[in-house]
């Protein structure tokens, strides 16, 4: 056999080669074969790298006392003997435009659930040069990693970080905890109205339901050390000037966002842009945008069957964030979180691919129920925040809101409860303990100090601790008063039975406002003593 060769070289004559080099290339390139395949194995560099442009791996590695079993056993976590039960509403809109996320949806149709308003689909809205922000962000949903690859726990020194980037203090200021103090009544009332803010939600929109008193409306929070400045529109919006703050979770952070934007609306009417995956509005002149995502747990659910759980039944991987909105994480700059309540609502909990407990759903009693909805509560938690606190294209602020009392007093939402005729905060010394509000809070602090350990990037984590706060604040839930309806029953009836209501969400204005009052203090804290935050 003969190659052609180059004009004015000779002919160049190929000679087979021996059979002993023929057969050690052979042997050679088989173990080259299979040292390759052995790296592969041990480093799956495609995970890895999906891992880094995502930020997150499809689990979260918990801290070793994940069933911790240190839960207050007195306390029966059963959604018949809760407060809280099922009353929550739908992932919806404002009342004028309503949006619902059918995955959610799925999952929560219950007929114990509150009624809502009509489910309308928001518009979808035209392009603007003002919408690049968000327009920006990725439109495909993440691509995760095989569950094989996880995250694995920094080994990191985070003594010095976390006392920099991440706070329990709840106060930036020496000495002054905005979450220790009373509420004082002041005479100048509300910063807007239920006719001066047109996006309010109807069922919280109380004086237009009827609500006969007006008290509640004008009690404010004093801290014990410091002042709560009333909510400044403008200095707010020239704080987050060219930023983007996103409300993630369920409805009771739609019903802080619906407070926030009327506090807002009274300096500047923002633009509309929201679309079929979150609420956004845009004021334009500052470039502020404030968005709304909604997620019932925070993090990942399906309906699919999944080993002895059949289809149909909400399943949660209470160690898998939710993709729903782990994707447009790096736009934002401020992120308020939101959760706690769906735990009482019927789902099956699953952590490392195995089904380890549920709420309103065990059918074979045989099995160990290893996490109750209280401990799944605390997981998700732990699961959400550390995967905020180290994503490494995530910088911002993440305010975790703690959990939000209800207030039915004499049973739950569907068993007698009532929060009927109270119309003032309850004074000092006549606070009354609620079991389940304790427990749900205290799992949520504990969950979001284990993931305080694991932050090893430039964020930021402050716990908004409101728990105890508004545990005084039985006056501010609408009560009865859920609609317009002029034949409204808001009575107890012959039999002594209370009036269908909501003792869970809050009156708008009312009480919630005081809620964005510490959302403006903890940022004026964070940007204005940090120079790096506010460039």
């Amino acid at each position: 056999m003969t190659l052609a060769s180059p004009k004015g070289s000779p002919k160049m004559t190929v000679l087979p080669r021996s059979l002993s080099s023929i057969a050690a290339s052979v042997v050679l390139l088989a173990t080259f074969l299979i040292l390759a395949s052995l790296l592969l194995v041990s480093f799956p560099f495609g995970s890895a790298v999906r891992g880094y442009f995502y930020g997150v791996d499809r689990k979260i590695v918990l801290l070793d006392s994940t069933f911790d079993q240190s839960s207050d056993k007195d306390v029966n976590y059963s959604h018949k003997n809760s407060s809280t039960g099922s009353n929550l509403e739908l992932p919806t809109m404002s009342s004028n435009t309503s949006f619902v996320d059918k995955a959610s949806v799925r999952s929560s149709t219950d007929k114990d659930s509150l009624p809502t308003e009509s489910n309308k689909e928001l518009p979808s809205s035209p392009k603007d040069p003002v919408d690049s922000k968000i327009n920006e962000m990725p439109k495909k949903p993440v691509e995760l990693p095989d569950s094989s690859s996880r995250i694995t726990e920094q080994k990191v020194d985070t003594s010095s970080f976390a006392s920099s980037n991440a706070s329990m203090s709840n106060s930036a200021d020496s000495g002054c905890d905005l979450y220790q103090g009373n509420w004082f009544y002041d005479p100048q009332g509300p910063s807007y109205t239920n006719n001066s803010c047109p996006i309010i939600t109807q069922m919280q929109n109380c004086q237009g339901n009827g609500r006969p008193d007006k008290e509640y409306e004008n009690w404010r929070w004093k801290p014990s050390k410091c002042d709560l400045p009333r909510f400044d529109a403008k200095k707010f919006l020239e704080l987050m000037r060219g930023k983007t703050l996103a409300f993630i979770g369920d409805s009771v952070a739609r019903n802080q966002m619906e407070s926030l934007l009327c506090l807002l609306w009274q300096v500047e009417v923002p633009k509309n842009r929201g679309n079929r995956k979150m609420h956004r509005y845009y004021f334009n002149s500052s470039s502020v945008m404030i968005v709304r995502i909604w997620s019932s747990w925070l993090v990942h659910q399906t309906t699919e069957k999944f080993d002895f759980a059949p289809e149909g039944v909400t399943k949660l991987h209470l160690d898998v964030p939710d993709d729903g909105f782990m994707e447009y994480i790096p736009q934002f700059d401020v992120i308020i979180l939101s959760s706690g309540h769906w735990f009482a609502k019927q789902s099956v909990y699953i952590l490392n691919n195995e089904i380890v407990g549920g709420q309103l759903w065990w059918p074979d009693r045989s099995r160990p129920m290893k996490v109750n909805n209280v401990d799944a509560f605390r997981i998700s938690t732990e699961t959400i925040l550390s995967a905020l606190v180290t994503h490494p294209n995530y910088t911002g602020l993440t305010i975790v809101r703690s959990f939000s009392p209800d207030h039915y007093e004499g049973g739950a939402w569907n068993t007698g409860g009532s929060c009927t005729g109270k119309v003032k905060p309850l004074g000092p010394g006549e606070l009354v303990e609620n079991g389940f509000t304790n427990v749900m809070h205290k799992q949520q602090v504990t969950g979001f100090e284990r993931a305080m350990k694991k932050a090893t990037n430039k964020s930021r984590l402050r716990l908004m601790d409101i728990t105890e706060v508004f545990g005084y604040r039985h006056d501010g839930h609408p009560g009865p008063y859920r609609s317009p309806d002029p034949n409204k029953i808001t009575k107890r009836g012959p039999d002594g039975k209370p009036p269908p209501q909501d003792c869970l969400h809050w009156c708008m204005p009312g009480p919630v406002d005081t809620w964005n009052e510490f959302v403006l203090e903890t940022i004026r804290r964070e940007y204005e003593g940090n120079h790096e935050f506010s460039s």
